[in-house]
């Protein structure tokens, strides 16, 4: 391969890298703000989400774009088609936590209408700003290539079940002392579900992540704990 085709193959490579860069970014963005319009009932702030997940809808396409691409015309091999691949995974993963910020947003609303216990607010908080670190960190460990660095997030996931699963309890004692309460405590449930669901995501690009950096899966055994499963499943 010329010297030329080389820097260009280069190129079209860093161009996917810096797609799956900003999508990181307006996926962290898209999470911190659907918290803060859920907290503090900002609809304006809510239409702004629901808005910019048409772009990240746009940019994941875009990505899927170019990687389909560069494949048919350069037929990469080994580390590179790695690379490739992993982004359009990772960008599907990413385009998902938009839509999942996006649904948050959605219910902002309905929210509004009743006031949220304090304790509540409090807890959602701790846990959405623990999502949006997680969210990112990978993108920024991608970027570095910090690949060993990748691997403690999946065990920082469990804290995000373990919050999630302390919500979940907190809401229905708040459904049980007064049924007034159930329809606010059920979207706040979906709220709550979503941002766990966000935490499962960044697990995933950074699996991939991994997998791009040193060729190797991470084991498929990874910490879980919903405990909300295992009530259900109880009752």
């Amino acid at each position: 391969m010329g010297e030329h085709t080389v820097a260009s193959f280069d190129e079209e490579l860093q161009s996917i890298d810096r797609l799956l860069c900003d999508m990181g970014e307006l996926a962290a963005s898209m999470v911190d703000d659907a918290t803060r319009a859920l907290l503090s009932t900002d609809a304006a702030l809510a239409q702004r989400i629901i808005s910019d997940d048409a772009i990240m809808d746009a940019k994941q396409r875009e990505l899927d774009d170019k990687a389909i691409t560069l494949i048919a015309r350069r037929q990469p091999m080994a580390q590179d088609l790695r690379a490739v691949v992993s982004a359009i995974r990772m960008a599907g993963d990413l385009e998902r936590i938009g839509d999942l910020a996006k649904n948050i947003a959605k219910r902002v609303g309905a929210v509004g209408l009743t006031s949220t216990p304090t304790s509540l607010s409090y807890s959602i908080e701790s846990m959405a700003e623990l999502v949006h670190r997680q969210v990112k960190k990978v993108v920024d460990l991608y970027v570095a290539r910090e690949a060993e660095a990748l691997v403690p997030l999946r065990v920082e996931d469990e804290k995000i079940d373990i919050k999630y699963t302390a919500i979940f309890r907190e809401l229905l004692t708040y459904m049980m002392e007064d049924p007034r309460n159930i329809t606010s405590c059920t979207h706040l449930l979906f709220c709550a579900k979503n941002l766990e669901r966000i935490g499962d995501h960044v697990t995933n690009i950074a699996e991939n992540a991994y997998y791009v950096m040193t060729g190797k899966q991470l084991p498929m055994a990874r910490p879980k704990t919903d405990e909300t499963v295992m009530a259900g499943a109880n009752a």
